[in-house]
């Protein structure tokens, strides 16, 4: 069983074989998300003799592919600060494709105070969460800080008008041995998690609520309908309600990596799951009240009618265009300034959006193939103006 050592400490994977592979994601909007319920991705790469399945479902792999990719052949489509810090410092990937979900973030106080625009947070308390897993790229405390230096910068405030307070806490609940189990799905895990009402992904909400800091950071509509819900907390600002759209990076956009193995070495393996990406994006977008039930069981939305309300307008098939691009490239330049990456990149050599322009050629053809059975004598090739540029 392949091991690797990091800060001291061992993790674990399957031994590789390429005649399987692996996903992962994280509690996101995505298409991932929703294949995980449907399955098509899985019979594809059946059809090509690859068994698909997610990586706990293997008791060998423990949890930290998802944070390292330790795993050559597994796709990752989740947040966006963690595939940033492998590709700086770990090891090199290629990034595939992205959704954007525009959910900056938002500053939360307490009901009864009598704070009710930035500017009354001056000389106030604000917190700063700080995972001690060494193993893991601590991305929220990535998300409040950009967060919070964000919505400063635009009410004409800095970093030196409030206190940051730091909060430190174990974020090791990923050792559990109820969590080591293996799981063949997701769902499983946010199921085991009752993630919806698990303080560990809202790190900061007692410290507010017990008074030890008088404002903290959340993501715009998901948690913080949650939140709110409680009667406990409201908003004085909100990210999401500017039409700048630079502002709206939140460990978003939700990314598509693999490891630049994989893509070198088997890119029929690349092109059949973002095939797959593309099909289930496709259908998404057609049936998103369908598509809200399935996501409300692994997002933070309240429920299913907000979690339509949060993806109504949201493209759910991938894509590498300029402005997503341009998001990915916000949050890479605010870690490396920040420290969150000691190595720089250029996101336009990451990108590898020859993968998914064969994907769309390829789905193209079929379709082409397939309908022009029934209209011609014979089914015939479609003549694209585009080339293939793999293998």
């Amino acid at each position: 069983m392949p091991q690797t050592t990091i800060d001291g400490k061992t993790v674990s994977t399957v031994e590789l074989k390429w005649d399987e592979v692996f996903f992962t994601n994280c509690p996101m909007v995505s298409a991932n998300n929703i294949d995980q319920e449907l399955g098509w991705c899985k019979t594809d790469f059946k059809k090509i003799g690859v068994d698909y399945s997610y990586f706990r479902s293997r008791r060998e792999n423990d949890f930290y592919p998802h944070y390292i990719h330790n795993l050559d052949n597994l796709f990752r489509f989740g947040g966006l600060y963690p595939p940033i810090a492998v590709n700086a410092d770990i090891r090199r990937t290629r990034l595939l494709g992205a959704t954007m979900v525009y959910e900056g973030g938002c500053m939360l106080v307490r009901v009864g105070d009598p704070i009710y625009r930035m500017q009354d947070l001056k000389g106030k308390k604000i917190g700063l969460s700080k995972s001690l897993n060494t193993l893991k790229n601590d991305w929220w405390r990535i998300n409040e800080h950009l967060g919070i230096e964000s919505m400063l910068r635009i009410n004409d405030m800095t970093m030196d008008d409030v206190e940051i307070v730091e909060f430190p806490y174990p974020d090791d609940w990923y050792s559990d041995p109820k969590m080591l189990e293996p799981m063949i799905n997701p769902t499983d895990l946010w199921a085991t998690r009752d993630h919806k009402h698990d303080l560990a992904f809202r790190p900061l909400e007692m410290a507010l609520l017990g008074g030890k800091v008088d404002a903290i950071y959340t993501l715009s509509n998901q948690i913080q309908h949650l939140q709110e819900a409680t009667g406990n907390i409201r908003a004085i600002e909100d990210l999401s309600d500017y039409p700048d759209w630079s502002l709206q990076v939140a460990n978003t956009p939700a990314v598509i990596t693999c490891t630049d193995v994989m893509a070198d070495e088997h890119p029929e393996l690349v092109v059949t799951y973002m095939k797959a990406m593309i099909k289930v994006g496709r259908w998404t977008n057609e049936n998103k009240h369908a598509a809200a039930v399935i996501l409300d069981r692994q997002t933070f939305y309240r429920d299913a009618e907000d979690t339509y309300q949060g993806i109504k307008d949201v493209d759910m098939v991938p894509n590498l265009s300029p402005q997503n691009l341009a998001c990915v490239k916000i949050g890479k330049d605010f870690m490396l300034s920040h420290g969150y990456i000691k190595n720089d990149f250029d996101v336009a050599e990451w990108a590898a959006p020859e993968f998914l322009e064969k994907a769309a050629q390829e789905l193209i053809e079929e379709e082409w193939k397939k309908r022009s059975a029934f209209k011609l004598p014979e089914a015939t090739e479609v003549a694209l103006s585009t080339h293939p540029r793999l293998g």
